[in-house]
């Protein structure tokens, strides 16, 4: 069932609910609140003219491009958000959302679709974007955890090394509280999926038609796939990035932005 322009700006006027209790508790969100959703609006009708093209083009190159403009912005968007400086970080969050996501997109696409082609536009940009979005999240989490409790907590780091532990081991007590904090939510979502939330892809795939058990295969293998990407593209972005952190001698460089 498509959705006529006219019921989308109905759609568009629940959004005076939330508004309405932003004002009436004086709170600062109803100008940030009403930014992103005019950007979030023309940015999805923008998608929309571009996903257009690309169905029709249909070429694996041009939708590798596509893929490499997402990890661009994704990383920018990371980057940002953590306040880590880009010679810290941006090439080794940018390779963590690169690999990942061909990796574990193209494995999905191929392996488990069977899809002859899997660069095909129609399933190679959804999963793609999917995956981009969740490795986001997760990154942000779990790299803002580990730098701010490694610079807070460096007489600990030091004491382990003094006390004979390789790098390692110093800062592993760092890397486990990070995944704790990243991944609680996932596997929290993970655990009552379809019984106390059902999944925007499943639910998007059952209104356009598919039946309720090809949505849910494809959901389950969809929590399947972000969750192993985000963790593949986060243990790949601290590797490359802990030779940026640290001097030759295990000392913790100055790694984030002033202010």
């Amino acid at each position: 069932m498509d959705i006529s322009y006219i019921n989308m700006v109905l759609g568009v006027f629940l959004l005076a609910l939330p508004l309405y209790v932003f004002y009436r508790f004086q709170t600062p969100l109803i100008r940030s609140s009403a930014i992103a959703a005019v950007r979030m609006v023309v940015q999805m009708a923008l998608i929309g003219v571009y996903l257009q093209y690309l169905f029709l083009w249909n070429n694996p190159w041009i939708n590798i491009l596509w893929v490499v403009a997402m990890v661009a912005v994704a990383s920018f968007t990371a980057l940002r958000r953590t306040h880590l400086q880009w010679r810290t970080a941006l090439l080794p969050t940018a390779a963590g959302f690169f690999a990942s996501s061909m990796v574990v997109g193209l494995y999905f696409l191929f392996v488990v679709l069977r899809l002859h082609n899997p660069f095909d536009s129609r399933y190679f940009i959804p999963i793609m974007g999917i995956l981009m979005g969740n490795m986001l999240s997760v990154a942000v989490i779990a790299l803002t955890n580990y730098y701010d409790s490694l610079q807070r907590e460096q007489q600990l780091y030091y004491y382990l090394l003094g006390n004979g532990a390789t790098h390692l081991e110093a800062i592993t007590p760092f890397l486990r509280q990070a995944l704790e904090k990243a991944f609680a939510p996932c596997i929290a979502n993970m655990a009552v999926m379809g019984i106390v939330s059902l999944p925007g892809t499943m639910t998007g795939q059952i209104l356009g038609g598919s039946a309720p058990g090809i949505a849910i295969k494809y959901q389950i293998m969809i929590i399947i796939i972000t969750f192993s990407a985000s963790m593949v593209s986060l243990a790949i972005t601290l590797y490359l990035a802990d030779r940026r952190s640290f001097d030759i001698n295990g000392r913790i460089r100055n790694i984030r932005n002033k202010g």
